[in-house]
């Protein structure tokens, strides 16, 4: 079992590591450059005072990785490092040049995250089922890596080991494209008007989601993979300029839309499974306390895993739509239930 961890960095991804270590009994100490940000992160945890932390985990901005670094192996020369940083052959580099000798520090990447960060965002749960990435090097000890797993799934999360520059590449296409396209498209909202943006659907709602992420930390990222962006984003202009040319043949623009849907069906599915396809059962429900409680009990007991859901509600509306995501057979049983206890149920959706 672990004994204690180190913890600088009090943000989201610290302090959300930070609680789900406390949880399971496990000494934390909290760190942070910013008081405010170092005094809630203590509290949230129950941080205590540790003299010789067995790991030490840099939750900092990539510009800052450095000079923490430097700071933390002088203080506890014997201690396991890892980063939680969203490149990773920076980092690897910064430790090579700060300390060649240096054995014992893994580089990792959790792949989970909220469009809020800081301390107060914070959650225990936020890593369980999520893939956590590490990217140690040739040189980088079998005790290191052997406790940076430990401490991984302690939290919940699923060991994926790559090299370092494989890693770069792939979350350039998986989660810094991503953002780059939602920021450009949110962007562009700010000419319209008013009145346009109140017919905002979920289609909008969703693409744009992390447009509202922090704009100092993506900086960043972006440019510490400028190398990998750049060429993505070349390649993307070319797909661009090929729908405009498209745009008078509806075959040609099919096309274009289908290869997107072949592509979103490769997307894993809940957990990192097979990508699944669910039925959506719609159910006009009052509007009034306890309505979503009473659907989730029944739901329970009939052992229905609800995979998603989607809530539709406009003020001084007497009604809303709850629109739940199951498999096709589960959607089915669900709405028989629910129909012949009185709920106005409609057709289930595939």
């Amino acid at each position: 079992m672990i004994s204690s961890v180190r913890i600088v960095g009090s943000g989201l991804i610290g302090s959300s590591i930070g609680l789900a270590l406390s949880g399971k009994n496990i000494p934390v100490e909290m760190i942070d450059s910013d008081e405010r940000s170092q005094r809630l992160a203590c509290d949230l945890v129950g941080s205590v005072e540790i003299s010789n932390p067995e790991i030490i985990v840099i939750a900092t901005p990539l510009n800052a990785f450095k000079e923490v670094f430097e700071r933390e192996i002088s203080l506890y020369p014997n201690s396991i490092v890892m980063d939680i940083g969203s490149v990773k052959i920076k980092p690897l580099q910064d430790v090579y040049t700060a300390s060649p000798d240096f054995v014992n520090f893994v580089g990792t990447h959790p792949m989970a995250g909220r469009e809020v960060g800081g301390a107060e965002s914070a959650r225990g749960d936020l890593f369980i089922s999520r893939s956590w990435i590490i990217t140690p090097s040739e040189t980088t000890s079998r005790q290191a890596v052997e406790k940076v797993c430990e401490l991984i799934s302690l939290l919940g999360a699923q060991v994926i080991s790559l090299d370092a520059s494989e890693h770069d590449a792939a979350v350039a296409r998986i989660s810094h494209i991503p953002q780059i396209l939602s920021s450009i498209l949110a962007a562009s909202l700010q000419s319209l008007p008013g009145e346009w943006l109140e017919l905002a659907g979920a289609g909008l709602r969703d693409t744009t989601r992390i447009a509202a992420s922090d704009h100092h930390l993506w900086k960043e990222i972006i440019h510490s993979n400028k190398e990998e962006v750049a060429q993505l984003l070349i390649s993307l202009q070319k797909d661009i300029a090929l729908m405009i040319d498209s745009l008078d043949e509806e075959e040609k623009i099919a096309e274009i839309l289908l290869q997107g849907r072949a592509g979103k069906a490769r997307i894993p599915g809940k957990h990192g499974g097979k990508a699944r396809e669910y039925s959506y059962l719609p159910i006009v429900i009052e509007d009034k306390p306890g309505q979503l409680a009473a659907i989730f009990n029944e739901c329970a007991a009939l052992a229905v895993n609800v995979e998603d859901l989607t809530i539709e509600h406009s003020p001084g509306q007497l009604n809303a739509l709850i629109t739940l995501a199951l498999t096709q057979k589960e959607a089915h049983i669900l709405s028989e239930h629910l129909q012949s206890i009185g709920w106005n149920v409609h057709p289930v959706r595939n």
